[in-house]
C-alpha cells in the first residue's frame, strides 16, 4: 500500500492537484478534504493529475465524483490528467469516461489554446 500524497499548484486555468499513491477506502477522504479547501471561481478548471496514482478502488472513484460535484456546484470545470490504464478502464466500465474530460497529461489539460 502506498500512502496518498496530494500536491497543489496553480495554473492559468485554475488549480492542479497532483495525486500520488493509493486512492482507496483509507485515503479517499484526503482527496475530498483537499478539494473542499479549494476556492474555485466560476469558469476555472480543476485538474486532477493522476500521473502518480498507483491504485484506485470504488472509494477513490467516489472521491473523484465528489470532486466533480464540488467543482460543478462552484461553476468550475474538472478534468483528469494522465489517468493510469487500470483506472481508465474502471471509468470506462462505469461510464464515467463520458462524464470526465480526460487528457494525456497536466500540461495538455491546462493549456489555454
Amino acid at each position: 500500500m502506498s500512502p496518498l500524497t496530494i500536491t497543489s499548484r496553480d495554473a492559468a486555468t485554475g488549480p492542479v492537484l497532483g495525486i500520488t499513491g493509493d486512492l482507496d477506502y483509507a485515503t479517499a477522504s484526503g482527496l475530498c478534504e483537499a478539494v473542499g479547501r479549494l476556492a474555485l471561481a466560476p469558469g476555472q478548471l480543476l485538474v486532477l493529475d493522476l500521473a502518480g496514482l498507483e491504485f484506485c478502488d470504488s472509494s477513490g472513484i467516489t472521491a473523484l465524483v465528489g470532486a466533480l460535484n464540488l467543482a460543478t456546484e462552484q461553476g468550475a470545470g474538472i478534468a483528469l490528467a494522465a489517468v493510469p490504464a487500470n483506472t481508465s478502464r474502471i471509468l470506462r466500465i462505469v461510464g464515467l469516461d463520458r462524464v470526465f474530460t480526460m487528457h494525456p497529461d497536466a500540461v495538455t489539460a491546462t493549456s489555454l489554446g
